[in-house]
């Protein structure tokens, strides 16, 4: 199993509308082989550094299944207006990728 994770730093106040940016996307993820299930997870607000930590987090049969969906249709679909919110962030997203440890 394999877990792909994207940290988010969102300006505060504007958590609300980055939300709603993932609650209306197609990604049609649940068509792709090899995904299992989907998660936005928002962490603590930084007062001090002006954002909120959010992360999305994608759960995967294998990393190959989501290196395929990097390389599909389906993706390109997904991001197509990734660089529309871009005053959602306080920079780029961070990737993070797991390989599952099995057994523990």
């Amino acid at each position: 199993m394999y877990v792909a994770m994207n940290r988010f730093k969102v300006v505060i106040g504007l958590e609300g509308e980055f939300e709603e940016v993932w609650r209306g996307r197609d990604s049609r993820l649940s068509e792709v082989p090899g995904f299992l299930e989907f998660r936005l997870l928002r962490g603590k607000s930084s007062v001090e550094e002006g954002y909120t930590l959010f992360s999305s987090h994608t759960t995967w049969h294998s990393e190959d299944d989501f290196i395929n969906w990097t390389k599909s249709e389906h993706f390109r679909m997904a991001h197509r207006n990734a660089a529309d919110n871009k005053r959602l962030y306080w920079g780029p997203p961070q990737f993070e990728g797991f390989a599952v440890v099995p057994g523990i």
